[in-house]
């Protein structure tokens, strides 16, 4: 596993990632892996969101949004009281 070193944090910078991370119950380590993991994903992770994705689209297309009018809250309850 890499190292990653990195100097000359801006103090406001630093002092937003130790706030989080602590919000959080974490290193301010753990808080830079969790936010690179957030804004730079793998290609396995890519390959996993493009996947869902395509489900997501896959399901929408098998049940297309209908025209159908329902009924209001009011409407059901009142049908329901006269049966």
């Amino acid at each position: 596993m890499a190292t990653l070193y990195v100097e000359n944090v801006p103090d406001d910078l630093y002092e937003a990632l130790r706030a989080r991370a602590r919000q959080e119950s974490r290193s301010i380590a753990a808080e830079v892996i969790v936010t690179l993991k957030e804004k730079y994903p793998t290609e396995a992770e890519l390959a996993k969101r493009r996947e869902w994705m395509a489900r997501i689209l896959k399901l929408h297309a098998e049940h297309p949004p209908t025209t159908e009018k329902f009924p209001s809250a009011e409407e059901m309850i009142r049908e329901d009281r006269e049966r």
